[in-house]
């Protein structure tokens, strides 16, 4: 369930949370704030494109990765989240270096996490709970849970921003834990002896490994 979720939140990135049936999600959603209903939206298409392409998927992972990697591009702000993971080590760092990094590690995340979604159980479901302004202006929250069938539900929260005229995701949270923060403190002690893009290139060739603790 840990690495489902994971993939989901991090690989798929498209605000990820299994939601409810696509007709009551597109109801329920009417009502929602644009970053709550983006929520149960994006999921509730997600999802079903995966239960429609499974044995797909199954048969063709490359399929599967680039399904994943336009979802990713298209919901996640790749490069403010990873200079949020870069802390300190963005200061004076160009823009081309942070968007190399962001790119090296969302692939990283795909490869590792991204045939997670094969096993993932459509009959989950999720409820967004509240949505709330975040500190200083820097966006919104989207609380959520998942609900599954005998177990206690699973939060999952949403930290979201707008870039470009759309909301997009810069920091998921799996039951209280930030990526952000987690990738920030894994990536710290690389970066004290390491170039940002030789950090790039070891996540590219697979010899530095994000993980997201779940």
């Amino acid at each position: 369930m840990k690495t489902v979720l994971t993939a989901l939140a991090l690989a798929c990135a498209t605000l990820a949370v299994p939601a409810v049936a696509p007709v009551r999600a597109a109801t329920a959603a009417t009502a929602m704030p644009a970053p709550s209903r983006m929520v149960l939206e994006n999921s509730s298409r997600v999802i079903a494109t995966l239960e429609k392409r499974r044995a797909e998927f199954n048969r063709n992972p490359g399929a599967l990765r680039g399904f994943i990697s336009g979802e990713f591009s298209q919901m996640f702000d790749k490069d403010y989240a990873a200079r949020q993971v870069l802390g300190r080590h963005a200061r004076g760092a160009t823009d081309a270096d942070v968007a190399n990094f962001a790119d090296a590690l969302s692939n990283n995340l795909t490869q590792r996490y991204g045939s997670s979604l094969l096993a993932f159980n459509t009959k989950l479901t999720a409820r967004v709970k509240s949505q709330s302004d975040l500190p200083r202006g820097l966006g919104v929250k989207v609380s959520s849970e998942l609900v599954r069938s005998g177990g206690e539900p699973v939060p999952v929260d949403y930290l979201m921003r707008q870039s470009g005229g759309t909301w997009k995701v810069f920091d998921v949270m799996v039951e209280g834990v930030s990526f952000v923060q987690t990738f920030r403190a894994q990536f710290d002690a690389e970066l004290q002896s390491k170039t940002i893009a030789q950090v790039a290139q070891e996540l590219r060739s697979g010899s530095l490994q994000a993980d997201a603790g779940h």
